[in-house]
């Protein structure tokens, strides 16, 4: 397909992403900042190694980015990810493609 203004290829690999709630999740955990995989492990009560593969998914998708510091390995969202409206102070998933609003986080969690 020649003209392909979708980009169908790298959508469809990031809506793939996103598509399992664990993903969602780490997410939503990275749009507060950068995390180690312990870290992010521990917030949302599951095994390392179940939060390892869902970053690698993540990573592969070109939603998020990884970075040696010392001995861990830091976390964060792709630098134009996470955008605000300019309407209003509702933040979105900007994936070329489409965008998703994020839910407003609740007062009571993080």
């Amino acid at each position: 397909m020649k003209n392909d203004n979708f980009q169908s290829k790298t959508c469809a690999d990031q809506l793939k992403a996103l598509s399992e709630p664990i993903r969602l999740r780490i997410v939503d955990i990275l749009r507060h900042g950068e995390m180690t995989v312990g870290d992010i492990a521990e917030l949302l009560e599951t095994e390392l190694v179940t939060v390892s593969h869902h970053l690698k998914i993540l990573r592969h998708a070109g939603l998020i980015e990884v970075e040696r510091d010392g001995r861990f390995m830091v976390y964060r969202l792709r630098n134009d990810l996470l955008q605000q409206a300019a309407q209003n102070s509702k933040q979105f998933l900007n994936l070329g493609c489409c965008r998703i609003e994020v839910p407003e986080t609740n007062t009571g969690s993080k």
